[in-house]
């Protein structure tokens, strides 16, 4: 049985996840993306599957969601994930001081976080600076963020309930009292207006969906945090690497594939598009890197990037910016904007997407009086090659 019609705006891995669900709960979904699948955030960041012990010391439930996500993600997509752990280590005594805190903090959120001596932590990682004075290990792992969210893809189009239009962009929301009608969007590749009708909206755009929002008249406070990330040409750990003190710039290495890759800066912008990469920054992730990988100064420059975190909330200064929550949030805008089928998704990370699926179907579901139960925890996802194989690509 088809239920209602789903428009999605947007097409990260959370708008592909979402889709996905609600495919399987029987409803009709149309996925309107500008760019290509994951051209936006999904597409940028630097790909590690948090088991949530970065966040541990500041809020635990964030910690026991990501622990949970994580491992459900590698149950799910095999062929997106590589569970290669993680290592937070020690460089100096305010490092130290910070340790038995972290630890107890993420056994606390039921992350099985274990200090292991420096000499295993060098059997592990041979790379990693002699001077260290402290490890600890952690269930952390690697996203492939392509293969994610296209293995979610694959499954929402293999229901036959899904349609996706990329390159479409969405210019006006278009209302009628307290609902939304439809949507005007340009086709990029026809270069026409088109109008697209649904019975329920969803505003899945990351650290554009103030700019979505805005469009139906609503005021949505999302902060595009931008960030750059480095990549160096050879993968020198298969461990990600993190700084053993409270979250920073510079303070995590992550390999992909033949790369490493050292993040992240972060500064304040009411643009999430991006396209510019301070100088500064480069040097910055350089020693950042070298302090804890010394051959990192011996690596080939590869690329760097930037790209805008998608944080719920607002605040005038970086400081305030980095104490905003990690966490997400699903918003109805029948009960904060008065119009009655539109929710929007703010915040979370790549290792929630999931989730976030899961809670927004069924806030939707909760709206129409449905009782269908998600199942998208206990499913494997079709290999991401499936996408093409099926011919779904356009």
């Amino acid at each position: 049985m088809t239920h209602n019609h789903v428009v999605i705006i947007g097409g990260g891995g959370t708008a592909i996840a979402t889709m996905y669900d609600l495919c399987l709960r029987g409803f009709k979904v149309t996925l309107i993306e500008k760019g290509e699948l994951t051209s936006g955030t999904t597409g940028r960041h630097h790909g590690q599957l948090h088991c949530g012990a970065r966040y541990a010391m500041g809020d635990k439930n964030i910690a026991r969601e990501c622990m949970a996500e994580s491992a459900i993600l590698r149950k799910i997509a095999p062929n997106a994930i590589e569970y290669n752990m993680g290592m937070f280590v020690a460089l100096n005594d305010d490092d130290m001081q910070y340790k038995n805190n972290f630890i107890q903090s993420c056994l606390e959120a039921d992350i099985p976080a274990k200090e292991i001596p420096t000499s295993l932590a060098f059997e592990y990682e041979k790379e990693l600076n002699r001077n260290i004075k402290a490890s600890v290990l952690v269930p952390d792992g690697t996203i492939d963020p392509w293969r994610l969210a296209i293995s979610f893809a694959s499954g929402a189009l293999k229901t036959n309930n899904a349609e996706i239009k990329t390159y479409h962009e969405v210019i006006e929301i278009n209302k009628n009292g307290k609902n939304i009608e439809s949507v005007t969007v340009i086709n990029h590749i026809k270069n026409k207006k088109e109008i697209i009708k649904g019975d329920i909206f969803i505003n899945a755009t990351g650290p554009w969906a103030g700019n979505i929002a805005s469009l139906a008249g609503i005021d949505l406070s999302v902060s595009p945090s931008p960030g750059t990330m480095l990549a160096m040409k050879t993968r020198i750990s298969n461990m990600v690497v993190s700084r053993l003190h409270k979250a920073g710039d510079g303070d995590i290495v992550v390999p992909q594939r033949n790369l490493t890759i050292i993040g992240s800066t972060q500064w304040l912008s009411d643009n999430p598009d991006i396209n510019i990469v301070p100088p500064e920054d480069i040097d910055f992730l350089n020693k950042s890197a070298i302090d804890i990988f010394p051959c990192f100064k011996h690596l080939e420059y590869h690329t760097a990037w930037a790209a805008a975190r998608p944080l719920f909330g607002k605040h005038n200064s970086l400081e305030g910016v980095r104490n905003l929550s990690r966490d997400f949030a699903i918003i109805d805008h029948k009960v904060n904007d008065n119009i009655d089928n539109m929710i929007s998704i703010v915040g979370g990370k790549a290792t929630t997407l999931r989730a976030m699926g899961e809670v927004a179907t069924n806030m939707i579901c909760k709206k129409l009086g449905l009782e269908n139960k998600c199942e998208t925890a206990n499913i494997i996802l079709p290999n991401y090659r499936e996408y093409y194989r099926g011919g779904y690509h356009g």
